[in-house]
């Protein structure tokens, strides 16, 4: 009752992820209407459920457009899970402020990338110029794309691509 569930706009744009519990809730409300049943069923006393893997809202939903939180994870995400100074993978990684917090540097999207720890106690709180550093890839704000958003659910869920591409 916990898998994951995309739910779709009225005009099938992807707006949220929400669980298989809150899904039927949805359906059997009528508030919703089942796209996609790639998982079978779930059974009752007396009755069987499809399980959805897609669902779409009856009515339109005005929602604003859709806000990467600036999170530790999102960082390590948006940089691929690299090291952006030495371009090391699947090591263990930090957070390293580009300009450094004593020299007025912001804890900010623009500002912060994915560091090993190596590199970062290397770089310390000195700034690139001091260092002979430099930047694998300007740190920037992700995408806010549906592609981006919910990229990280896909693997497991194939059957979203074709929701998720168009926008």
């Amino acid at each position: 009752m916990e898998d994951a569930v995309l739910v779709l706009n009225a005009n099938y744009q992807p707006i949220h992820i929400c669980n298989t519990h809150r899904a039927l809730h949805l359906i059997l409300a009528c508030r919703a209407s089942l796209v996609i049943n790639g998982r079978g069923e779930i059974y009752t006393v007396s009755q069987a459920f499809p399980r959805p893997s897609v669902i779409r809202l009856e009515h339109m939903v005005h929602r604003p457009r859709l806000k990467i939180p600036f999170t530790r994870h999102e960082v390590f995400r948006r940089d691929g899970y690299t090291c952006q100074y030495c371009g090391k993978k699947n090591v263990d990684f930090t957070l390293d402020h580009v300009i450094p917090r004593k020299s007025g540097g912001e804890h900010t999207w623009t500002n912060v990338v994915t560091a090993c720890i190596h590199c970062n106690r290397t770089k310390g709180s000195r700034t690139l110029e001091e260092t002979h550093m430099h930047l694998r890839a300007a740190p920037g704000l992700p995408p806010a794309s549906a592609i981006y958003y919910f990229s990280c659910h896909l693997n497991a869920n194939q059957e979203w691509t074709e929701f998720i591409n168009g926008w």
